[in-house]
């Protein structure tokens, strides 16, 4: 989706205030330069306290005041959370789970595959959809918020489980039976009446298969929704989701829960949430993984609709930190940067979240900082708007690989999104930008000079084929350890390994063990971890071996030209600046060239809709750093803390960064 401006908001609850300030806030929003606000994704017991019985007052307050400031507005279906009528109605509203029954309290505890959950949600979003038609102001819908299946185990959901499974196996038992070798341990089902409950398996593929479907069902949902909304939205109103990631304590890898690629074909555009430590420990490495991630579900720019402004206990911001956050979102390219929330909220679960006004509701350091942020974007936005990101490589990743190392995980090893965090993050400390891909992208395989596989461990003969025609047609392939073991059911292939790869690579194994006191010959110390693989090296070169007295006559890194293309393979576990000498040794093999600059100097680049090249310089660190500026002539569009001593920047430059500092040129 083209955008005419850069958006720049919060999330707005009047219903949670303490007081009415609606109009003080709208004045304070439309000083700082805030164009958007996000609302109603969280209402529906304030929409519908009693069945049938519709109150909008807070929502016809926002829309009337946020359309005389000139803010704009996304409305969220407000979903996610259900009010206590309609459970004393359908207590079984509230899912059963691995973990048991839920009990009312907490949001997102529901099935969403529960008839009258739809039922009465279809009747909300319809009545909401008619009270909003005649604000013009209005320009997309969200839907649902940070959607799931909550781990529904329903009675529901699973008979329409065994329905979707009676059709993918085209009603025939026996060939289920093979697929998921329920041979082993009397787990066999011969009637489709006797399908077990799946919350007792222990059977991988058969859980695996559950989890998968319990995507389905967020799809499925997300779609429903969208139909709902496009039937009565304008065609200028866009229509999109806040995905979330897996979470540590802030945003981290891959959501497990949800196939964000097949949910995104329900939107027009995509949107995320990303959430990150601060302070001493701002990295940029959320903003950039999160963005890449959420880029790559359409192919296009997307929205920030959350982020932190000061949020968590811990999370607060060093003085100009929010205004690198906010471009930091930009450079990876975002068109959108919302924060959670506008107003520190004074009670319930989340007081301590707290929002770009504390819990005073006056005018504070994050609010002059986001005033900053506002004039900034007004400013340049037409020249930072719709950056449009050529990347070179590109990282494959997989909702049934990840499901694959639940089932069988790395003992006291890294988990699937570990993995992908060692590569991306060694990737993002060297500058090497890089696109997530799916694998259903065989079809844009060829646009990338270098693809990475971290532990794929599920593939198709497909995705083998079509990995094996790019590197034979000149491209550049790493895989990791566990990659290509076992079939889209997790089924362990019975032939060499990795499947289908052998030839590319040039080399198999068929023994692993844990990595104990365990090095690399060209390496110094213990930097294997974990897990090893024993490569027999057949046609391939050995480019390391392990150092162990009695596992050094195993490859662990080897590479192999296969066709035009050329092929890796990392066997091991290992300390990053291990991998961090293969890649470079790879970008070179594939001719991608290398920024002189490494983390905590951060690069990015783009061209934006005036087809200019755009390069962010960022400094995640408290030292001064320098760089020297390779490129043609450019001009300093903005700097962080003002320090450039001139308006031009010609080719070997130095440029010099303080703390927590940033720089943004455009080509001239």
């Amino acid at each position: 989706m083209k955008a005419d401006k850069l958006l720049f908001g919060a999330a707005y609850y009047d219903e949670y205030l303490p007081e009415d300030r609606l109009e003080t806030d709208m004045e304070m929003m439309e000083k700082a330069g805030i164009n958007l606000i996000r609302i109603a994704e969280s209402t529906w017991s304030t929409w519908e306290p009693q069945d049938g019985v519709f109150d909008f007052t807070h929502l016809h307050r926002m829309l009337s005041c946020s359309q005389k400031h000139g803010i704009q507005v996304i409305v969220g279906t407000p979903t996610y959370a259900v009010p206590t009528w309609l459970v004393r109605k359908y207590p079984d509203i509230l899912t059963e789970t691995h973990a048991g029954p839920e009990r009312y309290g907490r949001r997102q505890n529901m099935d969403i595959a529960h008839p009258m959950y739809l039922k009465h949600a279809e009747r909300l979003i319809r009545r909401l959809m008619e009270e909003v038609q005649p604000y013009s102001h209005v320009i997309g819908f969200q839907l649902d918020n940070e959607t799931k299946s909550y781990d529904t185990c329903s009675t529901y959901a699973q008979k329409q489980f065994v329905t979707y499974i009676r059709d993918l196996f085209h009603d025939d038992l026996d060939l289920m039976n093979r697929a998921w070798g329920l041979d082993y341990w009397s787990n066999r089902i011969d009637s489709w009446e006797d399908f077990p409950d799946v919350r007792g398996t222990i059977n991988a593929s058969l859980g695996a298969a559950y989890q998968k479907f319990q995507r389905k069902l967020v799809t499925d949902f997300l779609a429903w929704q969208r139909d709902l909304v496009a039937s009565c939205a304008r065609p200028d109103q866009f229509i999109t989701h806040n995905f979330d990631y897996d979470w540590i304590g802030h945003s981290y890898g891959m959501q497990p829960e949800v196939d964000q690629w097949e949910a995104a074909k329900a939107l027009t555009v995509a949107g995320c949430d990303i959430y990150h430590p601060s302070a001493q420990d701002l990295t940029g490495k959320e903003i950039a993984f999160g963005g890449a991630i959420a880029r790559s579900l359409k192919k296009d720019n997307y929205l920030v609709l959350e982020t932190q402004a000061q949020g968590n206990h811990g999370w607060l911001s060093y003085p100009g930190q929010l205004r690198m956050q906010a471009f930091s979102h930009l450079a990876n390219g975002a068109n959108a940067v919302e924060y959670w929330h506008w107003h520190s909220i004074h009670n319930a679960i989340e007081s301590y979240w707290k929002g770009v006004l504390s819990h005073n509701l006056k005018e504070n350091a994050t609010y002059r900082e986001v005033c900053r942020i506002g004039a900034d974007f007004a400013e340049h936005g037409t020249h930072l708007v719709n950056l449009k990101k050529h990347c070179a490589v590109g990282i494959l990743l997989d909702n049934v690989s990840l499901d694959a190392l639940r089932w069988f995980s790395i003992p006291g090893g890294p988990s699937y999104n570990e993995i992908f965090r060692w590569v991306f993050d060694s990737l993002y400390e060297m500058n090497v930008e890089c696109d997530i891909l799916s694998p259903n992208d065989i079809d844009l395989f060829s646009q990338y000079k270098l693809i990475i596989t971290p532990a794929l461990y599920s593939v198709s003969d497909e995705l083998t084929a079509a990995l094996k025609r790019y590197v034979e047609t000149g491209g550049v392939l790493l895989s990791t350890f566990k990659t290509a073991v076992a079939d889209r059911m997790l089924k362990i292939y019975h032939d060499d390994l990795p499947h289908g790869l052998t030839e590319v690579f040039g080399m198999t194994y068929d023994q692993f063990t844990d990595a104990v006191h365990v090095g690399l010959q060209k390496e110094t110390g213990n930097c294997v971890h974990h897990w090893m693989e024993l490569l027999l090296p057949e046609q391939s070169e050995t480019l390391d071996r392990y150092d162990h007295p009695h596992w050094g006559d195993y490859a662990a890194i080897t590479g192999h030209r296969f066709g035009q293309g050329y092929a890796a393979y990392l066997g091991c576990y290992t300390d990053s600046d291990v991998l961090k000498k293969l890649l470079a040794f790879l970008c070179a093999k594939a001719g991608i060239p290398m920024e002189e600059a490494v983390y905590p100097l951060v690069v990015r680049r783009g061209t934006n809709g005036l087809q200019k090249e755009i390069i962010y310089y960022f400094n995640y660190s408290e030292t001064t750093m320098e760089t020297v500026y390779h490129g043609p002539d450019a001009r300093v569009l903005l700097a962080g803390q003002e320090t450039v001593p001139s308006v031009s920047v010609k080719d070997r430059d130095k440029l010099t960064l303080h703390g927590w500092d940033f720089l943004i040129l455009e080509e001239i």
